[in-house]
């Protein structure tokens, strides 16, 4: 075994996880997504930790953000390219609030990704080529459903708990709303019923980024040159309403990246542009510029403030055994946390069981993906309240 996977088995480790394939929807019993088209198949990427109870009824679901994957938890073999411990290690595994002797936690990377996820990069099986644009528009409802079929494949029927933050948090919600009879306890995270105009904004900017660079083609760039520039611009513009104020001020000041020197021209002179640069080339190597605009425009689509019927809305879960613990951070101006009291007020008016708890914190949005035993103590507490059956 080498060191590098020794370091990984530590006390609390998920161990090495998986990366596993389901695919279904196959023609002609295609999925019908909420603008009315046809998709199939369509393959979800998906990874588990801990066992399935003999009840099957200790599944968890955890639901990731904008940029995540089905990598969780754990570590990946030891001969992987990427042997990294997954985004949310900190809060999965044994003795840790998802507790993986305690529960059968499952991630999967979302509908229009691009970790292993059907996407606009996947082959379109009627043309032989990527989807590109070809892709049709999917909603926060739609990538439900997937994980929805993905859960009838592993024979789980009820969910102790869903949870995730940011996108991932509005995914939570939307299974309360679609599936409250299958989900016993949910926990949004540093998200909100709806994106603000700011949201927004900043969301159209990163993707007139990306389809302003000449190499995006109109999306059809795959198997030639990449539009690395605007996507990585596209990073910069995000990562910045991830962070906070205090964060870059405590993090890079005005700091200068060589030393007292300045370029007087339009080089890197502050440390936190060369951050921004750095986050933005890595971002490129891991991610598809398409998939960032179908994300973010379905981000930008949710809505459970002014939903229109037949869909349903909170309003319709009234008095349901959903258990809710909603959880937002103070330096968070991305979503922030009158956002969350907004929610609160929303599932108190629909006569739903809310807990509510606001984590002091300075490192903005991001705060919910950096290791804290806070949030773990929370959500260990919060689902030991919450009864199997």
């Amino acid at each position: 075994m080498s060191s590098a996977t020794e370091t990984h088995l530590e006390v609390g480790s998920a161990g090495v996880a998986e990366k596993q394939y389901y695919t279904f929807a196959e023609p002609p019993d295609t999925l019908t997504l909420e603008s009315g088209a046809q998709l199939g198949p369509i393959t979800l990427a998906y990874e588990t930790w801990g066992r399935l109870s003999v009840k099957r009824d200790n599944a968890v679901l955890v639901l990731h953000a904008f940029s995540g994957d089905s990598h969780a938890a754990g570590f990946y073999k030891h001969d992987s390219p990427d042997s990294k411990p997954g985004w949310w290690d900190s809060l999965i595994g044994p003795g840790k609030g998802l507790d993986t002797d305690k529960y059968f936690v499952i991630c999967a990377n979302i509908l229009g990704g691009c970790s292993g996820s059907t996407g606009p990069s996947s082959v379109n099986p009627e043309t032989g080529q990527p989807y590109g644009l070809d892709f049709p528009m999917m909603t926060v409802a739609d990538i439900v459903e997937t994980q929805k079929a993905l859960l009838g494949y592993l024979g789980i029927s009820s969910l102790h708990t869903v949870i995730g933050g940011s996108v991932g948090g509005m995914q939570v919600l939307e299974w309360c709303v679609r599936y409250p009879e299958m989900v016993r306890s949910a926990i949004p995270v540093a998200t909100t019923m709806r994106h603000s105009a700011l949201a927004i904004a900043f969301n159209e900017v990163a993707r007139q980024a990306v389809m302003s660079d000449p190499r995006w083609n109109k999306g059809n760039y795959y198997g030639g040159e990449c539009p690395d520039l605007g996507l990585a611009i596209a990073r910069m513009i995000g990562h910045v309403t991830y962070l906070s104020d205090e964060a870059m001020r405590r993090k890079f000041g005005r700091r200068l990246q060589n030393k007292n020197n300045l370029s007087y021209g339009f080089d890197v002179d502050f440390m936190v542009e060369s951050y921004l640069r750095y986050q933005g080339s890595k971002f490129v190597k891991r991610f598809d510029a398409n998939s960032l605009l179908y994300i973010t425009k379905a981000a930008d689509y949710f809505d459970l403030v002014e939903r229109e019927p037949p869909a349903r809305s909170l309003n319709d879960i009234h008095g349901a055994a959903v258990k809710f613990l909603v959880i937002s951070y103070t330096s968070d101006w991305l979503y922030p946390t009158y956002q969350a009291k907004e929610l609160i007020q929303a599932l108190k008016r629909a006569n739903l069981d809310v807990s509510f708890c606001e984590i002091e914190a300075d490192a903005g949005h991001d705060a919910f993906l950096i290791p804290d035993e806070r949030l773990g103590s929370l959500v260990g507490g919060f689902l030991d309240g919450v009864p199997r059956n």
